[in-house]
């Protein structure tokens, strides 16, 4: 039977849930296994079936100063159909997953309420600033077309006075995590270095899609411990590369900001849209990952 779908606003999940912090040194979030062992397990298990997941990471700056922060239903209608089908290698695919950044919580609930079988979990940014038109706070989402369980929110490390989380969830037909985040860009590199190292934990060393915004390119030192743990579904063979997307206000590219990491030994086509997109100032990154 399918798990009925859930909206989580932060602090908001049930109290076998709590929120923990996931230092760099290896601390792991509630219910979710951390220093890099296997993530769906404590005992070897039978290896999972092999599955295809169509995925799309979105940072789609619905808050104040965003291209459409005065009109929030244009931005859930590009959600809606992100979640209907994408492009990836020059091919129209079905989506299977969307891990959204800046995003509001109604824009979310507008999915939830056109995409039917589909679960979403949404976390609210500490701090964060307040959308338009009455659509709540801005934060991070993660949608998927089968049953996303063991929603957990963490906190990442932040310089002081400061909350940066990430959100986790667990896709079991898939024997996959999925986790999304923002990293701030006046963050310094040191500590979206210790946020990585965080992230990586989180995402342990079973089948995962970690994706999100991580404010920095990819050939900074910043993102090593992701590299070193994972593959990026944009970059070629060993070389930190991929195509840029984030967008200057003339809608010109301007530079990788956009990540999705997967296990190393998964085939997979990633893609971003050559021309401007004119809802948000970053463009989408989609991909075709093959678990074997």
């Amino acid at each position: 039977m399918r798990s009925p779908r859930a909206l989580i606003p932060l602090l908001s999940v049930c109290a076998a849930a709590a929120v923990v912090t996931a230092a760099a040194t290896g601390a792991s979030i509630d219910g979710l296994p951390g220093g890099g062992g296997p993530a769906h397990a404590d005992a070897p298990a039978p290896r999972p079936a092999a599955v295809t997941i169509n995925a799309v990471t979105w940072n789609v700056c619905g808050g104040p100063g965003c291209p459409s922060a005065a009109a929030p239903a244009a931005i859930a209608k590009q959600i809606v159909q992100r979640t209907r089908a994408t492009e990836v290698g020059g091919r129209k695919v079905k989506t299977n997953a969307v891990l959204l950044q800046e995003v509001c919580e109604g824009q979310v609930r507008t999915a939830e309420k056109s995409t039917g079988t589909w679960t979403w979990a949404f976390a609210a940014t500490p701090g964060g600033a307040s959308c338009a038109q009455g659509q709540g706070r801005v934060g991070v989402a993660i949608g998927t077309d089968s049953p996303l369980t063991e929603t957990r929110q963490a906190k990442l490390p932040a310089p002081a006075g400061r909350t940066r989380i990430a959100l986790c969830g667990e896709v079991a037909s898939w024997a996959t995590r999925v986790c999304v985040t923002r990293l701030d860009p006046s963050e310094g590199g040191d500590w979206r270095q210790k946020e990585a190292r965080a992230l990586a934990v989180l995402g342990g060393g079973g089948r995962v899609l970690l994706g999100g915004d991580f404010a920095d390119s990819p050939d900074s030192p910043a993102l090593d411990p992701l590299y070193g743990a994972y593959a990026e579904c944009d970059q070629s063979g060993s070389s930190r590369t991929g195509a840029m997307t984030r967008q200057n206000w003339q809608g010109a590219a301007v530079q990788k900001t956009d990540y999705l990491f997967i296990p190393k030994s998964a085939g997979v086509s990633c893609s971003v849209p050559a021309t401007r997109v004119r809802t948000s100032d970053h463009r989408p990154m989609s991909a075709e990952v093959r678990f074997r």
